[in-house]
């Protein structure tokens, strides 16, 4: 059985009942709201560690039981440090995950960018077919979806489509996401029944507000432009669209509702997704070395799943995993047993990674 750091239980037992004497005594505005968030963070993993702690001082009075001389007492004691033993394992378990770093992103809402990629109009319908499968997935999480920004597909679906997706730890949901989805399928244009391979891009942005990242208005540079439709038919007279170019990074975001100051909004929103992102990623050197390794690495230029249609089948590359549930994976309903496998894998190359390192 694995071990735990005892120290570091104690230490984290100890905090949490001291935020929890400040809580009940009275703080100050400040420091209560302080005190508040800390508290629902170290309440899921101070209870198990309490209940394992529990299960240890019960497992050796058990052990003591079974020393004594009457027979039914130790035959009774042995039923119950069996059944210790096996609940202490699990505990160790759990608790092992629960210690592992947390991502500081896993709590936010998420910007999720979806671009058709190889395969011209069958590519828009997939990523059409893609969106809807998040937003199925999303509504059944309690979840809210709002379009940002769209560019439709002449056949249909979107060539691009930005949304926002709001709701409790919906990146820490949706991070592994991130990269190419190829599907393979008849199109219905294709009158030979030849099966046709295509692409599409996703990538999902962890939420972020002013004050996790700084952006000076020095360094961005705004244009307007009249927002065009479908065809290049213009949806309106007025110069409403947005496109704000930071120049340190030179990423480029644009936005075209009606609105010009709405646009302006939705465009720094996206803006500050991407730079945080960035920034993510440059603190971390070792996560981008080993990116194009590692489970939820984020390569948009790697192909992760495989959406199969003649066979029914669903395959995410990172882990070797198939479902022939394609159908149900398509509206959402088994996106959840994929994204399990990804976290379950994902936390095991934390656990090794945090073994090999003590």
């Amino acid at each position: 059985m694995a071990t735990l750091p005892q120290e570091k239980l104690d230490a984290l037992e100890m905090r949490f009942n001291y935020v929890e004497a400040a809580l009940s005594g009275g703080a100050e505005p400040d420091e209560f709201v302080k005190f508040s968030k800390e508290h629902a963070e170290l309440a899921p993993i101070v209870g198990p560690i309490v209940t394992y702690k529990k299960a240890q001082s019960d497992l050796a009075e058990a052990e003591a039981l079974m020393k004594s001389g009457d027979p039914e007492m130790r035959e009774m004691a042995e039923s119950e440090v069996y059944a210790l033993r096996e609940s202490i394992e699990k505990l160790v378990d759990e608790i092992r995950i629960l210690l592992l770093p947390r991502d500081e992103a896993d709590d936010k809402s998420v910007i999720l960018e979806i671009r058709g990629g190889t395969g011209g109009d069958e590519a828009a319908l997939f990523a059409g077919d893609l969106f809807r499968m998040y937003e199925r997935y999303a509504a059944s999480q309690g979840w809210k979806v709002s379009i940002m920004e769209e560019s439709p597909g002449e056949m249909g679906g979107f060539k691009e489509i930005i949304a926002n997706v709001t709701g409790k730890g919906v990146y820490a949901r949706l991070k592994f996401e991130s990269g190419v989805h190829r599907v393979q399928r008849v199109p219905a244009t294709e009158g030979s029944g030849r099966i046709h391979t295509s692409a599409a891009t996703v990538a999902v942005l962890p939420e972020v507000q002013d004050i996790d990242v700084e952006i000076k208005p020095e360094d961005i540079r705004i244009d307007t432009m009249r927002a065009s439709g479908a065809g290049g038919q213009h949806v309106n007279t007025t110069d409403s669209a947005v496109r704000i170019t930071h120049l340190p990074t030179g990423i480029m975001v644009t936005s075209a509702q009606k609105s010009q100051h709405q646009n302006r909004a939705l465009a720094m929103q996206v803006l500050r997704a991407r730079l945080y992102e960035q920034q993510r990623e440059q603190r971390d050197s070792a996560r981008a070395e080993a990116r194009k390794g590692q489970v939820g690495s984020g390569d948009r230029s790697e192909r992760i799943r495989t959406y199969n249609f003649p066979q029914g089948r669903v395959t995410d590359h990172r882990i070797n995993l198939t479902l022939y549930k394609l159908d149900k994976v398509i509206i959402g309903e088994a996106l959840d047993e994929l994204i399990d496998a990804l976290i379950t894998e994902h936390q095991a190359e934390q656990l090794a990674a945090m073994e090999q390192s003590n």
